[in-house]
């Protein structure tokens, strides 16, 4: 099996992963939530009444705040229901299993030890950049 095979058949382990299979439950829940949809789309419209106003020559700086802390609680709303949280925390969990894989993928080009090579969270392992997998 060559390497493009085998990453065809890592691409299908992901698939068959729980972090993965609970990000797309979650993902889907989250795009069906007609209350989320709701206030996703109250958001938007939101930011699209702060950019009119800006872009105004002779803007209401009174109404620039009140909207700016109207899209700041819309935002708070949104990224405060449930669905949202069940959404964020299944990605956070699916984005550290492909950094994980990048990491070992990225560090074996290296020429490093793929059983010894894994990402690492929040900062450089080593203090050298030979582990590197890209900077924050």
């Amino acid at each position: 099996m060559d390497v493009i095979e085998m990453a065809r058949q890592l691409g299908k382990e992901i698939q068959k992963d729980e972090r993965y299979l609970d990000f797309q439950k979650a993902r889907k829940e989250s795009e069906e939530n007609k209350e989320l949809q709701e206030l996703i789309a109250d958001f938007n419209l939101k930011r699209i009444e702060i950019s009119q106003e800006g872009g105004k020559a002779e803007r209401d700086e009174d109404k620039m705040q009140q909207l700016n802390e109207d899209l700041r609680d819309s935002y708070d709303k949104v990224m405060n229901h449930p669905a949202m949280t069940d959404f964020n925390l299944a990605k956070e969990d699916m984005d550290t299993m492909l950094q994980r894989i990048s990491a070992i993928i990225n560090a074996s080009a290296d020429g490093e030890d793929p059983d010894l090579a894994d990402y690492q969270a929040g900062g450089c392992g080593s203090g050298g950049c030979s582990s590197c997998s890209g900077c924050h």
